[in-house]
């Protein structure tokens, strides 16, 4: 079951996520307590983003940017994020170590 301010919690994760570093959903679903709703975390993202909430920062696992959204790469590049040959994001260099972890 899902806390009743999922929405609220995803949000504020992403506004904490530091300029040219990426998290990815399920990270993002871990740290609200709700591990097996990565998905959920992505429908969450496509409804609330605007420009006060850095949506561009989420990432699939294995670095895959939002598919229908070319501007997300163009947002990472301008903050210094780099791509490798696959078109990914380098998580390990990129991937936001949170204290958590």
């Amino acid at each position: 079951m899902l806390p009743r301010d999922f929405d609220a919690e995803v949000r504020d994760v992403v506004r904490r996520i530091p300029r040219g570093r990426v998290v990815t959903y399920g990270t993002i679903a871990r740290l609200v307590g709700c591990p097996a709703h990565a998905r959920r975390v992505g429908r969450t993202l496509a409804r609330a983003c605007d420009a006060s909430l850095p949506c561009h920062r989420v990432v699939a696992c294995d670095g895959r940017t939002a598919p229908g959204w070319p501007e997300q790469r163009a947002l990472l590049e301008a903050e210094g994020v780099t791509f490798g040959r696959s078109g990914r994001v380098a998580m390990r260099r990129y991937a936001w170590q949170l204290p958590e972890e």
